[in-house]
């Protein structure tokens, strides 16, 4: 049994790896190093390879994902239909939702525009500011990250709404569960609205003109999931119309987004390179390993998986 383990990885990972391997034989190559001959005998990966290299791998039975995303692996022909496929949900929560909430903090204080006055010294009140406490939340994709960050704002005293594709338990955290159907008489009622959902043909485009026209005026709008969610001409729209206090984007559409695209210059749009789920925090990628370690033994004992996904909807079991 041979194992290609594409995840950037300290000894100490490795070394829990090659203990939860017994009997396999490890690989460890980086994900950008990963050749089409690496792949020519393995059984699983581990790691998020080129899907373009694929199709190298003929004996491929498992691909464990280092992302929560599995949206480019789910597309017809990148993995055939008897290779398993599973996610890193359950890593991200604590990075994502610290990441969500700097950027809800930033806008509703209005600490981007003192930055910029700071850098060109000008001293100036920039008037009203708002606060989490009694705002209302709308978070579209309430998995682990979504709970992550009801918890973080429930704490602050938001009042939370959780959306889902369809009915059920109210997490820890959530003061009221919505399903998709409802999801334009929710966005007047909110504050701010979050979406963490990911990339499928059901959310392409969700957010476009009508969408931004139903929110709140002076809402935030912030997104960390997919950004082709989003009709990024119509947010810009909304944004230059003045319909919503701050967008914070963690993602775009395009992606990267190119130096000459009108959203760098929308007003009151903050924007990161699609950096807040990486491993940059060192807990991310603890989390990674361990659920890629555990679904290992299973793996080689023949056991159930845990996150497994289910590639016609995109989404985790």
């Amino acid at each position: 049994m041979k194992i290609l383990i594409a995840l950037r990885t300290n000894e100490h990972h490795k070394e829990q790896l090659q203990r939860n391997a017994t009997g396999a034989e490890l690989l460890f190559v980086p994900a950008d190093q990963v050749r089409e001959e690496d792949l020519a005998d393995v059984d699983a990966i581990i790691g998020n390879v080129p899907t373009k290299l694929l199709p190298a791998a003929k004996k491929l039975r498992w691909l464990q994902l280092n992302t929560a995303g599995a949206d480019t692996y789910c597309k017809e022909g990148v993995l055939k239909d008897d290779v398993l496929l599973t996610n890193a949900t359950g890593a991200y929560g604590l990075a994502l939702s610290e990441h969500l909430l700097a950027q809800l903090l930033a806008m509703m204080k209005k600490l981007y525009p003192y930055y910029d006055n700071q850098k060109a010294g000008l001293w100036r009140d920039e008037g009203h500011v708002t606060s989490i406490e009694d705002a209302t939340v709308l978070i579209l994709g309430i998995g682990d990250i979504g709970r992550a960050f009801a918890r973080r704002v429930k704490a602050l005293g938001a009042y939370v709404i959780g959306m889902r594709r369809r009915e059920g338990a109210k997490p820890v955290g959530v003061d009221e569960i919505g399903t998709m159907a409802e999801l334009d008489s929710l966005l007047s009622r909110a504050d701010v609205v979050v979406s963490v959902l990911p990339g499928t043909a059901a959310t392409m485009g969700l957010f476009d003109k009508a969408r931004f026209a139903a929110m709140k005026k002076g809402a935030y709008f912030l997104n960390i999931g997919r950004g082709n969610a989003v009709v990024t001409d119509d947010l810009i729209e909304a944004m230059q119309e003045g319909t919503l206090a701050g967008a914070a984007l963690d993602v775009t559409d395009p992606e990267p987004l190119p130096a000459d695209h009108p959203l760098w210059q929308a007003p009151n749009v903050y924007i990161t390179p699609h950096i807040s789920g990486d491993d940059h925090l060192s807990a991310t990628q603890d989390k990674i390993v361990q659920i890629a370690a555990r679904n290992l033994t299973a793996f080689l004992q023949g056991a159930p998986l845990e996150n497994l996904v289910n590639r016609e909807t995109g989404y985790r079991n």
